[in-house]
């Protein structure tokens, strides 16, 4: 028998623990009313001959006090319910105790691998775990109904970030509006920071401003480095003064001014990645930074930009080094680079820049791509123009920019009138639905499906409106350097935020998992079969869509369909799915679930057929989604990435390409690190399995991760078939 626990854990039947409760209650009686061991025996029998498969706690403690009251224990049983009732308070009242001793003791898988992009046994990130587990307590105590904590304690639903919910001055993720700060001035805790004049001194400010903006959100944060390409031409400028003072030929001028440039350059994008790498953040790790590199923002500095681009992909394809010296795949920043007219014609002006793109690619993972083409087509702002512009963090898009026609709200001193603005909004959280709990709970009726995911969809909506409500109330002194100086906003102070989270400004994400368990139940088919399968996993993805079209129209907040990067909750769901319907074959059977709208790892489909499928349902997902296929080594067949590259052009909005970028410390070997049949990593060369030994990246979540994995998680990366080989040029 199986005993389903409050938290909706299920644990094996144990009649030693009702022994000792009614011992300990025995304690508190005269001996007259004391039960006997053949009377608590009595009641362990009576309990197993009930034969039930599961058991909630709660019902076995009813039993408890009912049997103990017909033997007319009557004090006892009342010693019972107060020893209940205490334990239910004790429950209540201190839940952190045991989750912050195993932190501290680092003897936890869950939080050894929680999060791939942190360390738990480094100080800094304990300080944040520590304080996560408290705001978590918090969260689940006074802060969020009951209904909603059970649905997310069973994997019914997942209400993400409650470890930062306690604090309601916490957002999730966005795109920092770096122009306006570098521009027009901004402030770090009380110093001013005026214009830059220089493109290293530029460079050097952004790292300090990505880091203070990290360190007053959650979510990752993506800048632009068209805002920095203008401070390439004043570098120019200043090395032009220079030499021309000291009366040289024009020809030596611009020859010294071009070369001082280029070293400045160099020296800049160094200073930038070394700084966003060794940062740390109030998150305890390095900012969650995205950097996109999109040629169409600007045609007076699209010079300039060209060379930083190049210098970018120069140096990310290098690499950094190890604690050995060797160069390896840094985590951060993730790079994203838009495919447009310019960079993708062979005849192209900037063609180079995009076999850069794609040699860097092979290396190290990034760039990721975003088609131009296809983007507009699916973006279009309140007047219908089609508009490009890249995620927050790892997947999360913005929808089309509906305040145009309200004017400045944000206060930025760079707003352009009638133009869609996207740098300085963000994202207020995100709430995922588990479709395949749906199709389980469902019994494969259809009728019956529907009518679950309604009542799912309705509690994933009052889950993201307490997210909304608690950042109603924030003001803008609570994080000045995101709603006073720039990042977000320039609003006065005490001035609240109110309207930014209205009209458009800002989304609230309505996450989703399991699509492909959720259609191959319910139609015994995969989304991918272009027939059955694939008709049902859209109308479910539809269905999505208009509760979030009804919800925004009631209420004038985006709400908006997001692709959810679930990295540890694959595993918390694959878990309560067991616990909840046991191992059904192709579909709970495994120790993960397929992320969002993707292929399973697992089944074999060629590259293109995989982003030509996916980008249907990438449609459908406005608030965040990325594709991507597994490749061979490609390291010395650039000629394939620069296809796929092609192809996500004509296609697809946004795909990424991971390739494996792995180092053994022990004996050198730089080839791909394997995962062995107990889901552990190790050399192929020398035997190695020491993670402080081994540097493994892997693309888990659109963000590159390098701290290894859960079971889970680990399992998904183990079973992942390859989709692009050297075969295929």
């Amino acid at each position: 028998m199986k005993i389903i626990k409050r938290d909706g854990h299920m644990v094996d039947y144990c009649p030693e623990k009702i022994e000792q409760a009614i011992e300990k209650a025995n304690l508190e009686v005269e001996e007259e009313e004391k039960a006997s061991q053949v009377q608590i025996k009595n009641i362990i029998k009576y309990i197993e001959k009930l034969g039930k498969k599961r058991m909630l706690v709660e019902d076995i403690q009813d039993i408890i006090e009912m049997k103990l009251m017909s033997i007319g224990k009557y004090e006892l049983a009342k010693r019972y319910i107060t020893y209940r009732y205490t334990r239910e308070l004790v429950r209540r009242s201190n839940t952190t105790d045991q989750s912050i001793k195993e932190l501290i003791d680092g003897e936890s898988e869950y939080w050894n691998t929680e999060n791939s992009n942190k360390d738990a046994q480094v100080v800094t990130t304990q300080r944040d775990y520590l304080a996560g587990i408290t705001s978590t307590d918090i969260t689940r105590r006074f802060l969020l109904p009951e209904d909603i904590v059970k649905a997310h304690d069973e994997g019914i639903i997942h209400f993400h970030d409650a470890d930062y919910f306690a604090q309601n001055a916490l957002h999730n993720c966005d795109l920092i509006n770096l122009d306006d700060m570098l521009q027009n001035g901004t402030n770090i805790n009380g110093v001013m920071i005026e214009k830059p004049h220089r493109f290293l001194t530029a460079m050097t400010i952004a790292t300090q401003l990505i880091t203070a903006v990290n360190s007053s959100q959650y979510g990752g944060c993506t800048i632009t480095l068209t805002h920095l390409a203008p401070f390439i031409r004043s570098s120019y400028e200043f090395y032009l003064k220079k030499y021309k003072k000291r009366k040289l030929s024009s020809e030596q001028v611009e020859k010294f001014a071009k070369e001082d440039l280029a070293k400045e350059i160099t020296d800049g994008v160094q200073t930038f990645q070394y700084q966003i790498n060794s940062m740390t953040t109030t998150n305890g790790q390095a900012p969650f930074l995205s950097v996109c590199m999109y040629l169409g923002e600007t045609e007076e500095y699209k010079e300039e930009l060209a060379m930083l681009i190049e210098e970018v992909l120069k140096q990310r394809t290098q690499g950094m080094k190890n604690e050995n010296g060797v160069y390896i795949t840094p985590a951060f920043p993730k790079l994203l680079y838009v495919l447009e007219e310019d960079n993708m014609n062979p005849k192209g002006k900037y063609y180079y820049l995009t076999k850069l793109a794609a040699k860097c690619t092979a290396k190290r993972m990034v760039p990721d791509y975003i088609s131009e083409k296809v983007m507009k087509e699916l973006k279009k702002n309140e007047f219908g123009e089609g508009e490009c512009y890249p995620c927050m963090g790892c997947r999360s898009f913005l929808t089309p920019d509906r305040s145009i026609s309200l004017g400045n709200i944000a206060k930025a001193k760079n707003y352009v009138p009638g133009k869609g603005k996207y740098y300085g909004r963000f994202n207020q959280g995100v709430v995922t639905i588990n479709l395949v709990d749906i199709a389980l709970s469902s019994d494969k009726d259809m009728d019956n499906f529907w009518y679950i995911m309604d009542e799912r969809l309705e509690l994933c909506h009052r889950a993201l409106q307490i997210r909304h409500k608690r950042l109603s109330k924030v003001t803008s002194d609570v994080a000045p350097i995101l709603w006073q100086h720039g990042a977000l906003a320039r609003l006065e102070k005490g001035e609240s935020i109110h309207d930014l989270l209205h009209h458009g400004y800002s989304t609230i994400s309505l996450g989703y998992a399991g699509l492909y368990e959720c259609v191959k139940y319910m139609t015994g088919h995969s989304h991918t079969d272009g027939g059955k399968g694939k008709e049902f996993g859209l109308e479910v993805m539809q269905r999505l869509n208009d509760a979030c079209k009804k919800w925004k129209e009631e209420e004038d907040i985006d709400y908006s369909v997001y692709g959810t990067p679930i990295e540890s909750t694959t595993y918390k769901f694959a878990k309560a799915l067991k616990e909840r319907f046991g191992v059904i074959k192709g579909i709970t059977d495994r120790d993960y679930i397929t992320n969002s709208y993707h292929v399973p790892v697992f089944e074999e489909i060629d590259a293109f057929t995989k982003l030509k499928l996916e980008s249907e349902f990438q449609k459908l997902s406005p608030g965040g989604a990325i594709s991507y296929i597994e490749t061979a080594d490609l390291n010395n067949n650039i000629d394939s990435v620069m296809e796929v590259i092609k192809f996500i052009y004509d296609n697809i909005m946004y795909a990424e390409l991971n390739t494996k970028s792995d180092y053994c410390q022990e004996c050198g070997y730089d080839g791909e690190i394997l995962i062995d049949e107990n889901l552990e990593w190790y050399c192929p060369n020398c035997g190695n399995r020491d993670h402080n030994k081994l540097n493994v990246a892997r693309r888990t979540c659109g963000y590159i991760g390098t701290n290894f994995w859960n079971k889970g998680r680990t399992q998904e990366i183990k079973e992942r078939v390859i989709h692009l080989d050297n075969k295929d040029a």
